[in-house]
């Protein structure tokens, strides 16, 4: 890594330190977490405060050596807002790597950028939100893991030509949190329909941390 790389700056909203991932693969083990500021895509019930795009919310820079100062778990997970419009996720995603550290990437997956393989990417689909942005085709092959969020169930049936049929990587049903107690039904229904897809639950929020 060149020094000079140390002291890109990125739009920082938050980051925290020693918590749980609360969701899909990686449920129940130690993350730091890097909030990366905006997302245009507005999901309505986004629940980290980007469904005006997060126009309101927080930004400050943070070059790349001060966010590997303040790291302290084995694996971090870059999330947003939607990480890949960010033109130095790459080297940020490289950095965190060469200082040993497991990385995931969370994203719609809108937007691409070549980042190292090593990367675990997990690929939470909002075109049938917003047909504005869909799916680059990259990441149906490169995502590790596919997290659908789940309100009304019609959501497997929309991305069924995509992965339904021969997919190689872990589907994950989730409740939309403020519609769960309809939606946890809908999944159970759906996993009888599709007996390799797993329910998420958001463990953190269900345990009150971060």
């Amino acid at each position: 890594m060149l020094a000079s790389n140390l002291q890109v700056k990125l739009p920082i909203h938050e980051t925290f330190q020693c918590t749980v991932q609360g969701e899909g693969y990686w449920t129940g083990t130690l993350v730091d977490f890097i909030r990366l500021a905006g997302c245009p895509v507005r999901c309505p019930w986004c629940d980290t405060g980007y469904a005006n795009g997060g126009k309101d919310l927080p930004s400050v820079p943070q070059s790349i050596a001060q966010l590997l100062a303040q790291l302290q778990s084995p694996r971090v997970v870059i999330t947003g807002g939607e990480p890949f419009i960010h033109p130095n996720l790459p080297k940020l995603v490289a950095a965190l790597l060469q200082a040993d550290k497991q990385v995931s990437i969370e994203t719609s997956g809108a937007y691409w950028q070549d980042v190292s393989p090593q990367a675990w990417i997990t690929l939470s689909p909002k075109e049938h939100i917003n047909p504005q942005y869909p799916v680059q085709e990259h990441f149906w092959k490169k995502a590790n893991e596919i997290k659908l969020v789940v309100s009304t169930g019609e959501e497997v049936d929309f991305y069924k030509k995509y992965f339904i049929e021969g997919i190689k990587v872990p589907v994950f049903l989730q409740p939309e949190w403020e519609s769960r107690e309809r939606a946890i039904p809908i999944i159970l229904e759906l996993l009888k329909q599709h007996p390799s897809y797993r329910l998420s639950l958001q463990t953190h929020k269900f345990i009150g941390v971060q």
